[in-house]
C-alpha cells in the first residue's frame, strides 16, 4: 500500500554517520521525484555526541513534520532517549535497531525489529553502519536502488571507486536485511517525476536559501563573524560572491561585522552580515548608527533558544522583541520574517531591495528550525527584484544629502561623487549633515525617517493568506510556525470547516489597515508562535486594533509546534 507521506528518524551516537545518512537519503528521494525535509538534532557539544536525522518525505512539498514518526531507525542508541520529546512514536511505529531500543521508545511504539547494523556492516569489506542503515531506510519507504546508487556515487566518488563500491554494497546489504522486517507502508515513485526532478526540485537549506535570496536582491559584501546556527549562511556566500565581483569577510567578531557593512554599504555596495540572537545583541548600537545615518544594510538573525547562550542547537522565535525594539531612541526599521525554506529565498530578497529603497536597516527573522532544515522544494523562480538605492544624477554645492523630500527618501551619494561630500554619523544633524543639537532638525529628522517606512507601499508581500473567505476563526502567526499553522488549516478545511490563515512576513512597520482587512468577519483569532512570553501576541496588542476575541497559543522552544498543536487547541476554543 501507498501513502502520501512516511516520517523516519535515524539516531546514533558521535561519529556514527547518522546526518550523512539522513542527507543521502532526502536527496535520493528528489531524485525518486518525491518531495522532503529532513532537521537535524543534537545536544550542545562542539563535537560528538548524540544526534538524530528526522525525515519526512512526501509525494506532495511539506512544511511541517507530522504528530508522529512511523520508524525509528537506530544505528546505536547511546544516549537516544535525550531526543524522546523530539520523536513521538504511537501503536503503529516501528523501530528497528541493534539490541532492546530505550524503553521510552519501545514502550511507545508498536513493533521493535532487532537489527544489527554494525555488525551487517562488517561484512562488508569497507562497510559503514550508517549506509547500511540508509539501505534499510531506503527499502522501508520503497526507494529504487538506482536513485541511492546516484547519491553514493556523488557523496563517495571523490573518495575513489573502491569507497563507491563499499557504500553500495552497504546499502545492498540494508536492503536485504529489511527484507526481514514487518511490511510497512511505501511511497508511491513518480517515475515521470524522476526525469524533471533536478530541474524543477531544489535540494536546500533555509540559511542556504537566506544566502541566495541575498545574491539574487544585490548583496555583494559580507562581514560576519561564525555563530550557530546562522554560520551556513556565510559558507554558502564564502564561494558564491566571488563569482559574481562581490567579497566576504570573516570579521573578529559581531561588533566589527557590523561597522564593516556599513562601511560597505556607505561606499554603494549592497552589503549583509549574519548571525543568531548573542549576535544581535552586540550589533543593536551599529545598527542604530545605519538607522540614523540612513545607510541600507541587512542582518540576518538565524534565532536560538535564548536567553544568554541559551539552546544554540535548538530553535525558538524569542528573538522578535529585541528585533523589534532593541535599538535605543526612536529608530524605525525594517523587521521581516521568512515562512518557509522556499521563503527564505524571497524575504531575504526583498529585504535587500527594502533596505535599499528606504535606505535603512532590515532584520530578516529566519530559525533553526528553518535554516538547519534541509528540504526538497520546488524551484524558487527569481521574481526579478534588484536593489535601487537613489543616488542624485548631477550634485552642485548645495547637496542635502538628508533632505526632507515627499517620500523621505533623499538621493545617496557615493564616495567620490562630486560635490556629493556629507557626514554621516550617529549625531541628530541638518538636511546637510552637519551636527546639531535644535529641536526643529532632530524632529524633522526623526519625522522623515519614520514617514519614509510608514508612507511606502509594501504590497502583498507584507503577508501569506489562506483560507475561507467567510470563515469567521483565523489563526495569525509569522516565521516558521507558518508550517504548523498551514497544515492544521488545511486538516480543517477537509473536514468542512472554514479557516482562515495569516502569516505575517512584514513585521515592522506594522500594517494595521491591511490586517484588518485581512480580518474582516472574523470573531476569533488564534496566535501561534513559539515564544515563551508571547511576544509576537504582545506585539499585535501594541500595535493594532484586532476586533476579535484573540487567544495566545505561545509555545517556547525547544520542540517545534506540531500541526496537532494547533488543531487541538482550535477545537478546544472554536
Amino acid at each position: 500500500m501507498t501513502v502520501p507521506s512516511i516520517s523516519i528518524t535515524m539516531t546514533g551516537s558521535g561519529g556514527s554517520g547518522v546526518m550523512t545518512a539522513g542527507n543521502l537519503l532526502l536527496e535520493a528521494a528528489g531524485r525518486a521525484g518525491w518531495f522532503g525535509m529532513m532537521t537535524r538534532s543534537a545536544g550542545p557539544q562542539i563535537r560528538g555526541g548524540e544526534a538524530a536525522a528526522m525525515l519526512r518525505l512526501s509525494s506532495e512539498p511539506v512544511l511541517a513534520h507530522q504528530d508522529r514518526y512511523d520508524i525509528l531507525l537506530g544505528i546505536d542508541w547511546k544516549n537516544a532517549d535525550r531526543f524522546a520529546a523530539e520523536i513521538p512514536l504511537d501503536a503503529d511505529s516501528l523501530i528497528v535497531g541493534p539490541g532492546e531500543a530505550p524503553a521510552i521508545f519501545a514502550e511507545a511504539a508498536g513493533q521493535q525489529f532487532q537489527l544489527d547494523l554494525p555488525k551487517i556492516a562488517k561484512s562488508v569489506s569497507g562497510g559503514r553502519p550508517n549506509m547500511v542503515a540508509l539501505g534499510v531506510a531506503a527499502a522501508i519507504v520503497g526507494l529504487p536502488e538506482e536513485a541511492v546508487a546516484q547519491v553514493i556515487d556523488k557523496a563517495l566518488g571523490r573518495k575513489g571507486a573502491d569507497a563507491v563500491s563499499a557504500g553500495m554494497e552497504s546499502v545492498r546489504a540494508g536492503m536485504e536485511a529489511a527484507k526481514a522486517l514487518p511490511s510497512f507502508n511505501s511511497l508511491a515513485v513518480n517515475t515521470e517525476a524522476e526525469t524533471t526532478s533536478q530541474e524543477a526540485r531544489w535540494n536546500i537549506s533555509g540559511n542556504e536559501a537566506c544566502g541566495l535570496g541575498a545574491v539574487r536582491g544585490g548583496v555583494r559584501f559580507v562581514a560576519a563573524y561564525p555563530i550557530t546556527p546562522a554560520t551556513e549562511v556565510l559558507e554558502w556566500l564564502a564561494p558564491a560572491l566571488p563569482k559574481l565581483g562581490g567579497a566576504l569577510v570573516q570579521a573578529e567578531d559581531e561588533l566589527a561585522s557590523v561597522t564593516q557593512i556599513i562601511g560597505g554599504s556607505f561606499g554603494g555596495t549592497p552589503s549583509l552580515t549574519a548571525t543568531s540572537g548573542p549576535g544581535l545583541a552586540l550589533m543593536m548600537e551599529s545598527i542604530g548608527l545605519a538607522v540614523a545615518s540612513e545607510t541600507p544594510i541587512v542582518v540576518i538573525d538565524v534565532m536560538r533558544g535564548g536567553p544568554s547562550t541559551g539552546i544554540p542547537t535548538k530553535s525558538e522565535q524569542s528573538d522578535l522583541n529585541i528585533a523589534l525594539y532593541g535599538l535605543h531612541g526612536d529608530a524605525p526599521h525594517l523587521v521581516l520574517a521568512p515562512l518557509t525554506i522556499g521563503d527564505c529565498v524571497f524575504t531575504t530578497q526583498w529585504s535587500v531591495v527594502l533596505a535599499e529603497k528606504l535606505q535603512t536597516a532590515a532584520i530578516v527573522l529566519s530559525d533553526q528550525a528553518l535554516g538547519q532544515t534541509r528540504a526538497i522544494i520546488p524551484r524558487q523562480q527569481d521574481v526579478g527584484m534588484v536593489a535601487e538605492r537613489e543616488v542624485p544624477a548631477t550634485l552642485d554645492e548645495d547637496y542635502q544629502r538628508y533632505a526632507n523630500t515627499e517620500s523621505g527618501i533623499s538621493p545617496m551619494s557615493i564616495p567620490g561623487q562630486a560635490g556629493g561630500q556629507y557626514c554621516a554619523d550617529g549625531l541628530a544633524h541638518t538636511p546637510t549633515g552637519l551636527p546639531s543639537s535644535k529641536a526643529d532638525d532632530h524632529h524633522l529628522q526623526m519625522d522623515k525617517r519614520l514617514h519614509k517606512l510608514t508612507n511606502y507601499e509594501f504590497s502583498s508581500h507584507w503577508a501569506e493568506i489562506e483560507g475561507s473567505d467567510d470563515a469567521e476563526v483565523a489563526v495569525l502567526t509569522w516565521g516558521s510556525s507558518y508550517g504548523a499553522a498551514s497544515e492544521a488549516v488545511a486538516a480543517m478545511q477537509a473536514e468542512g470547516k472554514k479557516v482562515r490563515l495569516i502569516a505575517m512576513r512584514l513585521l515592522s512597520p506594522a500594517q494595521p489597515e491591511k490586517l484588518a482587512d485581512s480580518l474582516q468577519g472574523i470573531s476569533k483569532v488564534l496566535v501561534v508562535e513559539q515564544s515563551h512570553s508571547g511576544q509576537f501576541y504582545r506585539y499585535l496588542r501594541a500595535q493594532y486594533d484586532i476586533d476579535a476575541q484573540v487567544r495566545s497559543m505561545a509555545v517556547p522552544g525547544p520542540l517545534a509546534i506540531r500541526p496537532s498543536d494547533v488543531l487541538k487547541t482550535l477545537s478546544e476554543w472554536s
